[in-house]
């Protein structure tokens, strides 16, 4: 972890990385810590929703690449994150219908990369992930992307599900990738998109599924029934590419 984020230990600088703005992925607190610097760190970091672990002081110190944390080691995003009005802006731009690839849950940082990567080839607007449960933006990711990641905006939002929510009321609908959906071929995938993917192990969770206007599968003609995350992502990607791109020709 240590070597695919930004790693800022001791109060002043922790303080002043959540007042700069910087995105924060986790926050580590000394187990029963109550100086007042260290819960007013504790209060900025629940305002800003970011992970909270209260650990040993063995722990923190093993954490930590000096003797001087203070009692708080934070983890920072190694990369900016975007938000999803920057997203539909950019489809604004280019005067095209919003396509969003949303990962519901990938926790390989070379998924991550790979799918990064096939957006910004396959012409998303971004990538959109949840806090929690999932791999961030780390060193790893943007080795894999292959530079994608400087150019394919990626959003990182509290409940994927309000989120979903939150555009299609402004007229996004959405597809999740699942075995037993109906074939992509025979789906209509134009217009403004959210495209689904789900967690490597588990696929897509519940309740982003119900969120979800339509399920496509991908065709299977081999022995196992599933694909990589990020393979999965890609074909369905230009299964939408190669429908935008039927209606202009």
């Amino acid at each position: 972890m240590k070597s695919e984020s930004v790693m800022i230990e001791g109060r002043n600088a922790v303080m002043e990385a959540f007042r700069s703005g910087k995105t924060i992925d986790k926050l580590f607190v000394l187990d029963g810590c109550q100086d007042g610097p260290v819960q007013s760190i504790v209060r900025q970091a629940r305002k800003q929703d970011t992970i909270i672990q209260f650990v040993s002081k063995e722990r923190l110190t093993q954490l930590a690449q000096n003797q001087n944390h203070q009692g708080v080691v934070a983890y920072a995003a190694a990369y900016d994150y975007a938000s999803m009005e920057e997203m539909l802006q950019k489809a604004r731009e280019r005067g095209e219908d919003p396509f969003l690839i949303f990962l519901d849950g990938i926790e390989d940082p070379h998924n991550l990369g790979a799918i990064i990567r096939t957006a910004n080839q396959a012409g998303a607007h971004g990538v959109v992930i949840p806090k929690r449960r999932a791999v961030g933006l780390t060193a790893t990711v943007a080795k894999t992307s292959a530079g994608a990641i400087y150019y394919t905006p990626v959003a990182k939002v509290t409940n994927l599900s309000s989120a979903m929510d939150e555009l299609k009321a402004q007229g996004m609908w959405f597809v999740c990738a699942d075995m037993d959906g109906d074939l992509m071929y025979n789906l209509n995938l134009r217009g403004p998109i959210g495209l689904v993917i789900g967690n490597e192990g588990e696929g897509v969770s519940r309740l982003v599924r119900e969120k979800c206007d339509l399920i496509a599968s991908i065709p299977m003609r081999g022995q196992i029934d599933s694909l990589n995350a990020s393979v999965a992502a890609g074909v369905l990607a230009y299964e939408v590419v190669r429908q935008r791109m039927s209606v202009r020709t």
